[in-house]
């Protein structure tokens, strides 16, 4: 297969690649972040404890994320046909994306916003602050670099999991990988397959850890970290008197 050939079909791979990474990044985001914070409100230190709901919680995110993905693909084709309308394609394929990823982040979201300091939480509760205005003002802003590096992972993840689905025709990368490279012994195309993924990993990994430390540096001189932390001092001063 000459290039001039391999061009087009690449080029709708990269498309369709790009189109369920993205579509179900958002969605797990969306997803996952609420959920993540749930696990953390819930649990016996938080603002909302609620033993029963944090276990159940737990239990249904543990549950997803130890579904292998493939599996988890053959498992939800009768909820991606009622959504979608088909079990082919690269729609279809966001389905089970984003219900494979949404467990995923959020395990990531609660392991970022536990690293928050406690002391910020406690000084915005003794200026009279609701578990919201926590959440909104502490919780999300303070873990935000680790959060730009959990989605960073996710969509890292997510792409091996597209090129997993390309094997029952969700299309994408994956799917030239495996009809031309390997069904057709196309070596030359499945290698550059191999390259551009590798190459679309590493310049995403870059832009995130990029954005994270720039949310970090960004976060220790200026906006409301320093802020807090004056109410903290505040709260803890109230606290010894």
């Amino acid at each position: 297969m000459t290039w001039t050939e391999m061009r087009p079909l690449l080029s709708q791979a990269c498309w369709d690649t790009l189109w369920m990474v993205g579509w179900s990044t958002l969605l797990a985001v969306a997803g996952g972040l609420p959920l993540g914070l749930l696990l953390v409100l819930t649990d016996r230190d938080g603002l909302l404890r609620n033993t029963v709901a944090n276990k159940v919680v737990g239990q249904l995110v543990n549950v997803a994320r130890s579904m292998p993905f493939i599996i988890l693909m053959v498992a939800l084709m009768s909820f991606t046909r009622l959504v979608t309308g088909t079990t082919i394609g690269r729609e279809a394929a966001i389905v089970p994306l984003a219900v494979g990823a949404i467990p995923f982040f959020a395990r990531l979201v609660e392991t970022a916003v536990r690293e928050v300091d406690g002391g910020l939480v406690e000084a915005v509760q003794a200026m009279g602050g609701t578990s919201w205005t926590v959440v909104r003002k502490v919780l999300v802003p303070e873990s935000l670099p680790s959060l730009v590096s959990s989605t960073t992972t996710t969509i890292v993840a997510l792409i091996g999991y597209s090129a997993m689905a390309g094997t029952v025709g969700a299309g994408g990368l994956g799917d030239i990988a495996i009809r031309y490279g390997y069904q057709r012994f196309e070596t030359q195309l499945m290698w550059i397959t191999v390259a551009v993924l590798a190459a679309a990993i590493s310049l995403i990994q870059l832009a995130g850890d990029s954005a994270a430390r720039a949310l970090h540096r960004r976060g220790g001189r200026s906006g409301p970290v320093p802020r807090l932390r004056l109410l903290k001092a505040s709260a803890t001063t109230r606290r010894t008197v």
